[in-house]
């Protein structure tokens, strides 16, 4: 007899959850009916019915499967393709028609397109939209960032992924450039690699570069960060200096600690 089919731990769908259930339950109607060789027959037949419209549900579903996984890597082949072509057109140096100036080092040779495409910010700049600045020509300065961090903002822009060994300094820069600059998807990416390695020892520099660049996801984040680790961030060195900078900041910390601590009930 067959036995009694439980879920895994790791879940199948329903689809095919349901189909398992109803297979091994017509195996054990047929065992459990075998002295009766005429109510046997009707209830095999039954059953047989009952399991080819099971079996062509799972092949249907099994069928779905196979398109989704057909259009993920149809999608990842695409996407490869693009990623590739433009990382390789800036690298390359491939028909560039503007120079990107940092505040210090060298300027990077880019693309009007890229940038236009990738920032509304850009593509006002480079345009000479009345709200801007004059149109850029052939050079457009990014005074506040380095040569580094310029450097990685443009391989975003045209890769549209962080590289795994960008320092946290960067990561910082990029935030506030995806913020400035209007870059959605830059925006995310930083705040998602800040948030997942906030800890004690940077949590006042990830306050910071929150506030600056109006990251409410990454601030809520550092904030829970202070309150776990309170008493190691609030005695640090680093706080003294960091109040007298952040006034407000530190109005927000006092009122996240307080609201966390819990009070005696006041006796009548």
């Amino acid at each position: 007899m067959a036995s009694m089919y439980r879920l895994p731990r790791n879940s199948i769908c329903a689809a095919c959850y349901e189909g398992a259930k109803a297979i091994i339950a017509f195996f054990n109607d047929d065992d459990d009916e075998q002295g009766d060789a005429d109510q046997g027959s009707v209830k095999s037949r039954r059953g047989l019915a009952k399991l080819n419209s099971t079996t062509k549900g799972l092949r249907d579903a099994w069928e779905e499967v196979k398109r989704m996984r057909y259009r993920e890597e149809d999608a990842k082949q695409r996407a490869s393709f693009l990623q590739e072509g433009f990382a390789a057109a800036w690298k390359d140096g491939i028909h560039t028609d503007i120079a990107v100036r940092p505040g210090t080092g060298p300027p990077i040779k880019a693309h009007k397109a890229i940038l236009a495409a990738r920032s509304e910010v850009f593509r006002h700049i480079l345009a000479g939209d009345d709200d801007c600045k004059a149109p850029a020509g052939d050079s457009l300065s990014l005074p506040e960032l380095t040569h580094d961090e310029l450097s990685h903002l443009l391989a975003f822009l045209y890769t549209g992924s962080l590289a795994t060994c960008t320092e946290e300094r960067h990561l910082h820069a990029l935030l506030v450039a995806g913020d400035k600059y209007d870059v959605p998807f830059l925006r995310r990416a930083c705040e998602a690699r800040l948030a997942a390695g906030v800890e004690a020892g940077n949590v006042l520099r990830t306050l910071e570069v929150a506030e600056l660049s109006s990251s409410a996801a990454l601030m809520e984040r550092a904030m829970e960060t202070v309150v776990e680790h309170a008493e190691k961030v609030v005695f640090s060195p680093e706080y003294e200096e960091f109040a007298v900078r952040n006034a407000a900041l530190c109005v927000q910390i006092t009122r996240a600690l307080l609201a966390n601590k819990t009070f005696p009930a006041k006796t009548p």
